[in-house]
């Protein structure tokens, strides 16, 4: 059974295609400016068998045939690999395209398993330097930089997806550092940048949790274009989402 925080059948404003979302509960990173704080915990969830959430797919892609797309997210979907196996197999058997959005924190066996019956990944980088991820997300990002060996070394088609924070992740060293690593990489498809936004501080009050960023101002249009020219001496596909 699958701990689910909430689900969205028609989601069409990221991701490749129109598909069904499925949040998942509970998140071993504590990001400071996390647009989803009541995934955190393991609570507010609801408990879901395969043939729940696939009778819920199959609801909406009569309409919809091979373009059709499952993604898992939340935070953080791989926490709950062993139970995810089997959708993501039985969507496959399905033709229905699955996207694991994970932040690599996790490379277990279940996870290896899991990808086997993952189309698309999306990686969520949150900072290169290892004591300023530790500060965004209060977990090293080893595991993460890890998973994404792992996806190049098994072929794995996968997107990278990076928050532009003003003073956390927005200046050219870290900028070049990330990328300078990360042009050895080929299967790489597309790197997205999402600039920093505060439209979920609201979660965070309603919950009576800090808010980590409340000082932080939302990056200028001069930034973000700054930053994406020097993404785009590395790689072609870089994109700005929100």
């Amino acid at each position: 059974m699958l701990k689910i925080h909430s689900i969205e059948t028609f989601w069409a404003h990221e991701w490749p295609g129109i598909r069904t979302v499925f949040f998942l509960q509970w998140c071993e990173f504590k990001c400071l400016y996390c647009h989803n704080p009541d995934t955190i915990a393991m609570k507010w969830w609801k408990e879901m068998s395969d043939e729940e959430i696939l009778d819920i797919v199959e609801r909406n892609k009569i309409y919809f045939g091979k373009k059709w797309w499952v993604t898992a997210s939340g935070w953080e979907p791989t926490l709950q690999a062993k139970w995810l196996i089997s959708v993501f197999k039985e969507l496959q058997n399905r033709w229905i395209n699955t996207t694991l959005d994970t932040n690599g924190f996790v490379l277990n066996n279940d996870v290896k398993k899991l990808l086997k019956y993952t189309d698309l990944v999306l990686l969520d980088i949150k900072h290169f330097d290892d004591e300023k991820h530790k500060i965004l997300t209060s977990q090293s990002n080893k595991n993460t930089l890890k998973f994404l060996d792992y996806l190049e070394e098994n072929n794995k088609k996968y997107w990278i997806r990076h928050v532009l924070v003003p003073w956390y992740t927005d200046y050219e060293k870290h900028i070049e550092d990330l990328w300078k690593h990360l042009e050895k990489y080929k299967n790489l498809e597309r790197l997205e940048i999402l600039p920093y936004h505060t439209m979920w501080v609201y979660k965070w009050n309603e919950l009576k949790m800090k808010y980590g960023l409340e000082w932080v101002e939302q990056p200028s249009r001069e930034n973000i274009e700054k930053c994406v020219g020097i993404l785009k001496k590395y790689i072609e596909n870089v994109y700005v989402r929100g």
